[in-house]
């Protein structure tokens, strides 16, 4: 999997096109359509741009949905019926941009990461959020819709998200993009605690292969994370944006949940660190070992090949030399030579267990 998904036209290309490059497998764009009040809740599914326009007529909240990966031809309708920017259109084509926050006239444009994991692998995923005079829309490129969790809310008869108008819808929808990337982090630190303990019974390639792709996988989350602070710390705090000041509150806890997230990242992060840096001690450890065990042998048949290597030379006494080798004519001369090997490597392994060196 590429590190990189960023979505791009080429160097020169004049601001607003909405020409894309060839993406594989694209998910075709599907509508959905939820105009509701405190009293009534109307939803239509695989509605047209122009079906849309239509509910801004009515003095009720409208959330537009937009599932999967948008072609120019419904972006432009989508711009020109309800005056979303040129520039806010591009980002929304262009998937992979770094989160955000755009004002664009009375209109708030934000983009939010959504973070998931794929075969094992981490990646996120771009929401795109626009707010306008009573109408809101998202837009997420996936093939999976994340926001069935707000529809359910909104399907009851009661509670805020009903009562409360398109900004408050905002806070929700932001807020669940957020609180999706605690279960991702919980998955990710529990192959991080399983992959400690395979680390302390039998340390692997497999094992050091993980480890780096997770480390990349904290780095890559980090990256397109980090950002959602600053989001979330502007529509806190920023008095232009078209946010009642109760709602801003609620923007404060969202805002909390965005740094105990990367609280995570940083634990996992050097977590992650830190058990490269045992794997690396446990071979090394592993190393020493055996360097331990083949220097005791060697040093054992030191002495042992010093005297196989003397009496090896084989300079007998049938000259009658005073320097030829008695031993060699000695009866017993073999058994003893054996037998002060064998003392020689029964000492040396003595005094090697006595000073605790294997």
């Amino acid at each position: 999997m590429s590190f990189f998904t960023k979505r791009y036209h080429p160097p020169g290309t004049g601001p607003g096109t909405l020409r894309l490059p060839d993406k594989p497998n694209p998910t075709p764009p599907r509508i959905t359509l939820i105009d509701y009040s405190d009293t009534e809740l109307q939803e239509i599914e695989e509605v047209t741009p122009e079906a849309c326009r239509a509910a801004l007529e009515r003095p009720t909240t409208t959330w537009i949905h937009v599932q999967g990966d948008p072609d120019p031809d419904t972006l432009t309708r989508l711009g020109v019926l309800f005056d979303i920017h040129e520039l806010a259109l591009e980002d929304i084509a262009n998937s992979g941009q770094r989160p955000k926050t755009e004002l664009y006239d009375d209109q708030l444009f934000i983009i939010l990461s959504h973070p998931l994991l794929e075969d094992d692998y981490a990646d996120t995923e771009q929401v795109s959020l626009f707010l306008g005079k009573q109408v809101i829309f998202s837009f997420h490129g996936g093939s999976h819709d994340p926001f069935e969790p707000i529809r359910k809310r909104l399907r009851k008869h009661s509670g805020r998200l009903r009562s409360k108008g398109p900004d408050y819808l905002l806070y929700a929808l932001a807020d669940l993009v957020i609180d999706q990337s605690f279960p991702v982090l919980e998955q990710f630190g529990a192959e991080l605690e399983d992959l400690e303990e395979k680390l302390l019974a039998a340390p692997s390639r497999e094992t050091l292969r993980r480890l780096h792709e997770l480390k990349r996988d904290a780095l890559l989350l980090r990256r397109m994370l980090w950002p959602q602070r600053e989001v979330l710390n502007n529509l806190m705090r920023n008095e232009e944006y078209p946010i009642e000041a109760d709602i801003r509150l609620y923007f404060r806890d969202c805002y909390d949940h965005t740094i105990q997230i990367m609280d995570l990242l940083e634990t996992y992060r050097d977590m992650t660190t830190g058990l490269l840096d045992l794997y690396l001690s446990s071979v090394s450890n592993r190393l020493n070992e055996t360097m331990r065990v083949l220097t005791v042998i060697a040093t054992i048949f030191i002495p042992l090949t010093f005297i196989a290597g003397v009496y090896g030379m084989n300079f007998g006494n049938k000259t009658d030399s005073p320097w030829a080798m008695p031993e060699l004519n000695w009866y017993y001369g073999y058994p003893l030579v054996w037998g002060v090997m064998i003392a020689v490597g029964v000492g040396l392994l003595y005094l090697f267990k006595r000073k605790d060196w294997f």
